[in-house]
């Protein structure tokens, strides 16, 4: 049979990224990475978790790095998977004190292929903008690739309201959906923009916008995809456990990829 199905659309051009050795965008194939949901600091829980979900097919895995212990368990949880032959990056998923956390603990921040910030915990008010500087200095100073990670659930709050405010002046204003769209898509670039203003090179970020609708999640990575080059993370945050999570992840992330948008 030719026609429509025979011609997937075109791959989406995005700058490559290379986290610990595995190349993400670029024109790459699209990697497959899961997350730990054990306590990190608990190093032979998290090593067995990771060396699970390398087996079952996972080219990079997450870990929640959220507080000293669990910092201070990243280079142990780094060299135990090296001594079992598991070379898969770690990522540093970090929450209102990565910052903090990445200079108390050098080994940990050298140990990790990769940061995690999420714009919408990393501070706030007149703390947000000094603290995302110091996780990207951070990255720069370790040679580390960096994840803006906005999350419609900790969205940029001062910027929301600024977009909803300026909508309200408009004569024909958008839904407050569509606006909560704008925002997300406008704090991921906003802090890609201001990452490569520090110095952080283009091809060490990649950008995440998570939503918890199918629709919604369709929508805002179509934008990113159309105002920017970097590489995407698709994922669907709150999926649902079971089938329901299965399904409405499969459909979004199935749409995204047949459309050539995302990378990870």
């Amino acid at each position: 049979m030719t026609g429509y199905f025979s011609s997937p659309f075109p791959r989406r051009a995005s700058v490559g990224v290379d986290v610990g050795g595995v190349i993400v965008g670029g024109g790459a194939p699209v990697v497959v990475q899961s997350m730990t949901n054990t306590d990190t600091a608990d190093v032979d829980q998290t090593v067995a978790q990771v060396a699970a979900l390398h087996r079952a097919g996972s080219e990079i895995v997450r870990i929640t790095v959220d507080r000293d212990e669990s910092a201070a368990a990243v280079p142990a949880i780094r060299d135990r998977l090296a001594r079992l032959g598991i070379n898969v990056p770690l990522v540093g998923d970090f929450h209102y004190i990565g910052h903090k956390l990445l200079a108390d603990h050098p080994a940990c921040a050298e140990a990790l292929a990769k940061y995690r910030i999420n714009p919408g915990n990393v501070g706030f008010k007149d703390k947000k903008d000094r603290q995302f500087a110091a996780i990207v200095e951070m990255a720069i100073k370790y040679d580390k690739p960096v994840r803006i990670g906005v999350n419609w659930g900790s969205l940029d709050q001062e910027l929301l309201t600024r977009l909803m405010d300026e909508n309200q002046a408009q004569g024909f204003p958008l839904t407050a959906q569509e606006v909560t769209r704008e925002a997300i898509v406008q704090s991921a670039i906003l802090s890609a923009e201001m990452a490569e203003e520090i110095g952080l090179g283009r091809d060490k970020i990649i950008l995440s916008a998570k939503v918890s609708g199918v629709q919604d999640l369709i929508a805002v990575y179509t934008e990113l995809a159309t105002r920017s080059n970097h590489a995407l993370h698709l994922g669907l945050t709150e999926a649902g456990m079971g089938t329901k999570g299965i399904v409405a992840s499969s459909a979004a992330m199935g749409i995204l990829l047949q459309q050539g948008i995302g990378d990870t």
